[in-house]
């Protein structure tokens, strides 16, 4: 009787290690491939614009058209070079040669 109660444990342990194979160990470190990454543009930066009397005059091809009083109006007109005092309204303090809007 033993002998059958022991062959009978024996398959019963047999069956249950063929069934479930032997898991991995959960220390492992499971690693993801990264081949394809995705790359952020930079945000794109506003060109500070250089406006004057001397920049309009190269952009608009013909800088002797600055001095006509009759020039057309994409030459531009006097107001849009010249500097006023803000303390004095309608009070002119000088031209603008080169200047930088940030």
């Amino acid at each position: 009787m033993k002998t059958i109660l022991s062959l009978f444990v024996a398959v019963a342990l047999a069956g249950t290690v063929l069934a479930d194979p032997p898991k991995k160990s959960s220390y492992v470190a499971h690693q993801k491939s990264s081949t394809v990454r995705a790359t952020k543009e930079p945000a794109p930066l506003k060109k500070s614009e250089v406006v004057g009397a001397i920049p309009r005059g190269v952009r608009g091809g013909n800088p002797l058209q600055m001095l006509n009083p009759r020039a057309p109006a994409k030459y531009g007109n006097w107001v849009q070079s010249t500097s006023f005092d803000s303390d004095v309204p309608g009070k002119w303090k000088g031209i603008k040669l080169f200047e930088l809007d940030f």
